[in-house]
């Protein structure tokens, strides 16, 4: 196949971001020549037929073009920096849902100590998805979607926003029981003030937050892993899980694949059927020792998944962080990933975060936006570089999706260049679930018009601006002058400068924190 990457005109220069390597809880074209999008007749495939229609036109989901911008699941994993706008004639954009935030509170953290985050460590996506939205929720299980864009001040250029929302969480009373397995890291690096510590403090306080039918496994690793406490009911034990806790101590080196191996066999042993199965990874990720090789450690997560339907939730932790690794975890778990570094951070993960969202909403979840060749002339997904799913895989239920929670929001950030003078539909977004208990698949769409992205930017609401601030941000941390920037991007003064009325319009702490983390790159660009 010929992949073609058309250029991003008119991008401004951006000094290049030096590269820095690096706490707790939380494409390719149609076959034969491409043809031109601008072409007045239209984008037509390789046998001159006419595009591939939208989501919910396809409801087979064959699709005789589905490699598109996505490439193969094969891929999923490379190493690849490489922005791709999807030429004629592949108007469809498919990828897994994903919710880690790992990416950009590892950025905070390497900026707050006067470091740029290296530019492999930078996921656009876990940058916008760091932050509250303001989407509508559904009243029951699954999704709303949610469509909307700006203006950005290159001509024909917008960013369109697809929002998908779950329910709110509700209650602790609201949910099943979680049947929870720490995996603790507990290497000689976890001594690190903010690693162990905190992890400790934390699982304490989640402790007194779980109720009495939730039960909780503690595993941990250094040279070799143990079971500390094996799968226990809170009611009647919540002192023996605390005794547990505060009894940890740092040893020697990080045998991270004893510790999945063991972790995972001690969730099995301690499985609960009818409840929400979990494994609680918190480490640095930086495998030295035992089994170091990612394959094998990924092999057993993925084995455990498919058999018992045991997700994995990954917490990073650490100046010097794994994130590359921790990523593929939680991906091949079914999970997502977080990055703490702070006792605040660790409270919303472990007190708040994680004890509402134990539940789950939705497996397998895909998502798939169909652009309008008559009005669209060129588009890119904004990060999600290894979510991407074939373009015929959406509604094949076999292939792998994102679990999603209640409470959860998912965001995607496209860049959109609009034919000259074009009005009418721009795009469909759908959404493709299986219900959790039941596996029945179920879709939710939204179509969005031209019109709807014709204001700018600046008169768009606060937390489509906050969205587009976290991207920009994301792919100035990533680029520099040898890529192309998205369209209309500021410069990191004029970003900082807009963060922080946005901090002032929302009274958003988050928001506040973008601001300070932009201006430190700022600083050290």
């Amino acid at each position: 196949m010929n992949h073609t990457q058309p250029t991003l005109r008119g991008r401004g220069t951006l000094t290049a971001l030096a590269v820095a390597a690096g706490l707790l809880l939380s494409a390719c074209g149609g076959t034969g020549e491409p043809n031109s999008a601008t072409d007045k007749g239209g984008a037509r495939d390789s046998r001159g037929e006419a595009p591939l229609p939208a989501p919910d036109q396809r409801r087979d989901g064959s699709g005789e073009n589905g490699s598109g911008e996505n490439g193969s699941r094969e891929d999923d994993f490379r190493e690849d920096d490489s922005r791709e706008v999807a030429p004629a004639p592949d108007y469809l954009s498919t990828f897994a849902l994903d919710v880690d935030t790992a990416s950009y509170g590892y950025a905070r953290r390497t900026l707050a100590e006067g470091r740029l985050p290296a530019p492999t460590t930078v996921r656009p996506e876990e940058f916008v998805n760091s932050f509250r939205q303001d989407y509508d929720r559904p009243d029951g299980d699954g999704f709303s979607v949610t469509v909307d864009g700006a203006r950005t001040s290159e001509d024909d250029w917008s960013l369109v926003r697809v929002g998908l929302a779950t329910r709110e969480a509700g209650s602790r009373g609201e949910r099943p029981p979680a049947a929870l397995t720490f995996v603790l890291d507990i290497s000689g690096s976890m001594a690190e003030p903010g690693r162990l510590d905190l992890a400790k403090k934390s699982l304490g306080v989640m402790t007194d937050r779980l109720r009495d039918d939730d039960s909780v496994a503690l595993v941990t690793f250094s040279d070799e892993a143990e079971t500390v406490l094996p799968m226990t009911r809170i009611g009647g034990h919540r002192d023996d899980v605390h005794d547990a806790i505060d009894d940890l101590r740092t040893e020697a080196s990080t045998n991270l694949g004893a510790g999945v191996t063991t972790g995972y066999a001690t969730a099995e042993d301690g499985l609960r059927r009818g409840a929400t199965n979990r494994v609680v990874l918190v480490s640095d990720a930086l495998a030295n020792t035992g089994d170091t090789d990612a394959d094998s450690i990924l092999e057993r997560i993925d084995g455990a998944r498919r058999a018992h339907g045991i997700t994995l939730f990954g917490v990073g932790v650490g100046s010097d962080y794994g994130d590359a690794l921790m990523e593929r975890l939680a991906d091949r778990g079914d999970g997502h990933t977080v990055y703490v570094s702070t006792p605040d951070d660790a409270y919303d993960v472990f007190a708040e975060q994680l004890p509402r969202t134990i539940g789950l909403t939705a497996r397998d979840a895909k998502a798939q936006v169909a652009f309008d060749p008559e009005t669209v002339e060129e588009f890119t997904l904004v990060g999600y570089d290894n979510r991407k799913v074939a373009d015929e895989d959406f509604r094949d239920d076999a292939v792998d999706g994102g679990e999603i929670g209640p409470g959860h929001t998912v965001t995607a950030l496209y860049a959109v260049r609009t034919r000259p003078g074009a009005s009418g539909h721009l795009a469909t977004a759908t959404v493709r679930w299986l219900d959790p208990d039941s596996r029945t698949p179920h879709e939710e769409s939204a179509a969005v018009e031209t019109g709807a992205v014709d204001g700018s930017r600046a008169s768009a609401s606060d937390r489509f601006r906050v969205t587009a601030v976290a991207a920009y941000f994301a792919d100035a941390l990533r680029g520099g002058t040898d890529r192309p920037r998205l369209p209309g991007a500021p410069s990191l003064t004029e970003l900082t400068e807009e963060a922080e009325d946005l901090a002032d319009d929302t009274g958003d702490r988050a928001v506040a924190q973008l601001a300070d983390a932009i201006r430190q790159a700022d600083a050290l660009s």
